[in-house]
């Protein structure tokens, strides 16, 4: 089963980027890699690179698994357009936590998994014909990083 990870689009955080003092963001520096994962390039920032701390709402289905959370961008970020299983190193390098919704919005299953081995998990969240999508999040922090969708053949 074939799937497709996704950033978020720069578009959506142009407006709050260019404002040095929107409501509710936080600009800082990077000081770790990995540490400070951009929503947009889906790459960790450099130390010492500016990112943005931003509150996103990731999952706006009018159910009970509405949710929001802090998310970094980097103000300088490529956008990231990935092939088709395609797993980039920043998910690589975490424990991830997988939630699956149908077209809904419901949640339908979850599991964790290793970064370095996620293709396995999302393949089989996916067999299941409900799944119409996948939050990924990092499990320690619970932050959102990205979302996988099933490519049909």
């Amino acid at each position: 089963m074939s799937f497709l990870i996704s950033a978020l689009p720069k578009s959506k955080f142009e407006h709050l980027l260019a404002s040095p003092a929107a409501d509710h963001v936080v600009r800082t520096v990077a000081t770790k890699k990995p540490g400070f994962p951009c929503r947009v390039s889906l790459a960790d920032a450099e130390i010492g690179e500016e990112v943005v701390l931003i509150h996103y709402e990731h999952q706006s289905a009018a159910t009970p698994f509405r949710s929001s959370h802090a998310i970094y961008v980097r103000p300088n970020a490529s956008q990231a357009n990935l092939d088709v299983n395609e797993v980039p190193a920043m998910l690589r390098s975490r424990v991830l936590s997988l939630r699956a919704f149908d077209e809904q919005g419901m949640m339908v299953a979850a599991d964790l998994a290793e970064g370095a081995a996620v293709e396995k998990p999302l393949e089989e969240l996916f067999a299941d014909p409900s799944v119409a999508y996948i939050h990924i999040h990092f499990a320690k922090p619970g932050c959102y990083a990205a979302r996988a969708d099933r490519v049909k053949a």
